[in-house]
């Protein structure tokens, strides 16, 4: 028989620096066995639901959350029991002297060491610890006659490290007023957690006031809903994607200067082209919207209006422009607003187009999309269209020039070759960040979007 050994998987970084996760399911219970890299547990992640595959083949031994805790990253989430091969160290077991940590598959790639802690080492900071006054033990009465000066040795200054948390558990301990130097960790090495700041919150060392709002926070967000039937409120936690949202579209809306056009568009000959597509054999095993042919002519339209696809690099005072398209495409999921984008996707066909399109949105609408396919966005589209809205101020997705709110298609009396007819009319909105495009280079692009909607054929004379 076969030596085994225990073996912790600690939550990864799912991505783009995250610190926490929260679990959303197990895929598997204690005393299952497990093949590698086998689906394990669905996480969320500020920006997405992702399936967490399994590091070992093994049986699983123990799981230390349950579904809705929000984890740390570096925090043991699973243990398995692990076949012991030849030459494997126990968990956690440092690497020996002039061994390259080793590197293992995990969801996003090749990271680090799943028995790390998940976290990049860091300088320590070192700081002189405060001297404290000489206590002197059983003192013995003096006369004034007899006393005679003390001697007192000053103890060298002890360096101590800075105490290690996460930005959330700072900004916890700040809200409530707590001085994290005084908090202990229970965390992995120390690591302070947003338990620890709450339970030192409860233990009396801190002003009522502080312990007043940890309650509050308490009890007014708990982990579901708090409301009962028939009460006159419901809460619900701000957390995962809408949490992301959120902050993301505050920071975009007083970030970049917002400047919106619209334009209106007899939309007619390309309806009646994505009819005559849909009937083509070459199209038949492809899924075709309007949205399809709306994304087209935006990645041709590009090509003559380069500004629309760039970026404002605050940090190095630089205007970043993109020879590439990744075009986002805002999705409304259950969990909130997700935009995922299509990598490249000015270098696709038609059909290609379509087949990106199709599997973005039922990916997103699924709750599935990976945090690679939401970052690198350079230039985002909405279908507002879809929920029978005709035109919008729509905001800058984060770190982007531009985005096109595509409204709905409606028959509407319309001036047509000197006459009015009962046309297929669609408005288009366009928000764009004003420190990157002028009026004129926005107005230019909406047109070519706009003229290529209103008359398919006149893509011939902008490529």
């Amino acid at each position: 028989m076969s030596a085994t050994m225990i073996k912790e998987f600690r939550l990864p970084d799912l991505g783009e620096g995250l610190t926490e996760s929260e679990i959303v399911s197990w895929k598997v219970g204690v005393g299952d066995t497990v093949t590698l890299n086998q689906v394990i547990a669905e996480v969320e992640t500020a920006k997405a639901v992702v399936e967490l595959p399994s590091p070992f083949a093994g049986v699983i031994t123990a799981l230390h959350e349950q579904p809705g805790t929000v984890v740390e990253v570096g925090k043991p989430i699973v243990s398995f029991e692990v076949p012991d091969d030849a030459g494997a160290s126990p968990t956690g077991a440092a690497p020996a002297e002039g061994e390259a940590p080793k590197r293992q598959p995990n969801l996003v790639g090749y990271g680090a060491v799943v028995e790390s802690s998940g976290r990049p080492v860091r300088r320590q900071r070192t700081f002189a610890a405060p001297v404290a006054a000489p206590v002197e033990t059983n003192p013995v009465e003096t006369t004034p006659a007899e006393t005679k000066p003390v001697e007192t040795t000053h103890p060298e200054p002890q360096a101590f490290e800075r105490p290690r948390s996460t930005p959330p558990v700072r900004k916890l301990a700040k809200d409530l007023g707590v001085e994290l130097a005084a908090v202990p960790g229970t965390g992995a090495h120390g690591l302070i957690t947003r338990e620890d700041v709450r339970n030192f919150v409860g233990g009396g060392d801190v002003p009522a006031a502080a312990r007043h709002l940890s309650a509050v926070s308490e009890t007014a967000v708990p982990a579901g809903l708090t409301a009962a039937q028939g009460e006159r409120e419901v809460r619900t936690p701000i957390k995962g994607v809408r949490k992301y949202t959120a902050a993301a579209m505050v920071a975009s809306a007083f970030t970049a200067p917002h400047a919106t056009e619209f334009l209106t568009v007899d939309v007619t000959p390309t309806m009646d082209l994505l009819a005559k597509l849909k009937a083509s054999r070459a199209f038949q095993d492809h899924k075709l919207t309007p949205l399809t042919l709306v994304a087209k002519a935006v990645l041709i339209a590009l090509r003559r209006n380069p500004s629309l696809n760039s970026r404002w690099d605050e940090a190095n005072q630089e205007i970043v422009q993109f020879n590439y398209v990744n075009l986002g495409i805002a999705a409304a999921t259950p969990r909130g607003l997700t935009v995922p984008n299509i990598k490249d996707a000015d270098t696709l066909s038609l059909p290609e187009l379509s087949e990106a399109l199709t599997d973005l949105t039922g990916t997103a609408r699924a709750g599935k999309t990976a945090p690679a396919e939401l970052a690198d966005g350079t230039i985002s589209i909405t279908n507002i269209g879809v929920f029978g809205i005709d035109a919008g101020t729509p905001i800058l997705n984060p770190g982007e020039a531009a985005i096109l709110a595509v409204g709905a298609v409606r028959k509407m009396p319309w001036e047509f070759q000197d006459e009015v007819a009962l046309r297929q009319v669609m408005t288009l909105s366009l928000s764009f960040d004003h420190r990157l495009v002028d009026g004129e280079q926005g107005s230019r692009f909406l047109a070519d979007v706009g003229a290529i909607l209103a008359d398919p054929g006149m893509v011939l004379t902008m490529v």
